[in-house]
C-alpha cells in the first residue's frame, strides 16, 4: 500500500492536481485526498501546499519526490525482471529533447526502440525551454549548451559546430556576407532561450573570438521554426551543425562565413542525481548517446 500511495503522490505532482491524478488511477477526489493525508500522516510532514488554483511542493515533499521515484522505479524494475525475464523490458520512459533535434534525430531512435521493445511506452516532451525533470516526472532530458542545474547529473555526448547559414533564395535577393561585420546589414533569425536572445554571434577574428550583434525581425523559442524560416529564405540563422547537416548536404541551406567559424555547442543527457534509473531508461540513454555522438570529420 505504501508503494501505491507513493506512486499516487508522484502522479499528483506530475499532473499538477489531485483530480487529474485520481482520473489516471481510477480514484475519486475524496479517495486521493484520503491517501495523500495518510502519506502525510505517515511522514509527519506536509508534502504539498494547495490553493484553489495550483499545488506546490514543500521542502519535505520535494525530498520525497526524489526518494519515491527511486523506490517506485526499483519496484517496477524488479517486477519486470521476474515477470518478463532479464532479457525483456517494459514500462514507461519519459524524456525531453529540443524541438529540432528531437524531431529529426531523437524520434527515429525512439521508433526503433519501440519496435525492439513492444512493452515499453514513450512520453516525449519536445521543447527548447527549461524542463523541471523532478517536478514533471521526466526520466532524462537531452540538452544543448552548459548545464545550469547543479542538482542534475550529466552524460556528455560531444560537441558540434554552430554554423551560420541561409537559403539560396535569400542570398540571391540580398547577397552573401563576406565578413561577420556585414551581418549588421542583413536580416538574421534569432533564437530565444528563456529570457535570453541569442543575438551576439561569436566569430574567430585574427586568432581571437569576437561577438557581433545581429539584427532580426524574426525571433522564436523553437529551433525547428528558426530552421523553417531560414530554409524559406527569410534570413540568416546560426544553427547547430547537427540540426542542418541534411539541409547543407542537399543545398537547401548554404554555410556562410565558415572561415570565421568559432561557435560550438555541447550536447548532454541529463537526469536527476538521486534517482535510480530502471534498465529500460539506461538502455534508451545508451542508444541515444550512440546515435547522437558526433562523427569523426
Amino acid at each position: 500500500m505504501m508503494l501505491d500511495n507513493l506512486a499516487l503522490f508522484l502522479r499528483i505532482v506530475e499532473k499538477g492536481g489531485l483530480a487529474a491524478a485520481g482520473r489516471d488511477f481510477g480514484l475519486s477526489p475524496a479517495t486521493v485526498s484520503e491517501r495523500l493525508a495518510a502519506l502525510e500522516a505517515h511522514y509527519g510532514a506536509t508534502l504539498l501546499t494547495r490553493t484553489t488554483r495550483a499545488i506546490s511542493l514543500t521542502d519535505e515533499g520535494r525530498l520525497l519526490v526524489e526518494g519515491a521515484r527511486r523506490l517506485v522505479a526499483d519496484a517496477e524494475d524488479l517486477e519486470n525482471r521476474i515477470r518478463l525475464g532479464t532479457e525483456r523490458i517494459s514500462g514507461p520512459i519519459r524524456l525531453s529533447a529540443p524541438e529540432d533535434l528531437g524531431r529529426h534525430r531523437v524520434v527515429p531512435v525512439i521508433d526503433a526502440f519501440l519496435i525492439a521493445h513492444p512493452e515499453v511506452t514513450i512520453d516525449l516532451n519536445l521543447t527548447d525551454g527549461y524542463v523541471d525533470l523532478v517536478g514533471q516526472g521526466i526520466d532524462f532530458a537531452i540538452r544543448q549548451g552548459t548545464l545550469a542545474d547543479s542538482t542534475l547529473r550529466a552524460r556528455a555526448i560531444g560537441e558540434h559546430r554552430r554554423v551560420v547559414c541561409a537559403a539560396p533564395s535569400y542570398l540571391d535577393a540580398h547577397g552573401s556576407p563576406e565578413h561577420p561585420e556585414e551581418l549588421a546589414q542583413h536580416l538574421c533569425i534569432v533564437m530565444r532561450f528563456g529570457q535570453n536572445l541569442d543575438r551576439e554571434w561569436p566569430f574567430m577574428i585574427n586568432g581571437k573570438i569576437r561577438k557581433f550583434m545581429v539584427n532580426s525581425r524574426r525571433i522564436a523559442n523553437d529551433g525547428a521554426l528558426v530552421r523553417h524560416w531560414c530554409k524559406s529564405g527569410f534570413g540568416i540563422a546560426l544553427k547547430s551543425e547537427r540540426d542542418v547537416e541534411e539541409d547543407l548536404a542537399s543545398g537547401a541551406l548554404v554555410e556562410l562565413l565558415g572561415e570565421f567559424s568559432a561557435s560550438r555547442t555541447s550536447l548532454q543527457i541529463v537526469y536527476p542525481s538521486a534517482i535510480a534509473q530502471p534498465r529500460r531508461v539506461r538502455m534508451l540513454i545508451d542508444e541515444l548517446a550512440a546515435a547522437l555522438a558526433p562523427t569523426m570529420r
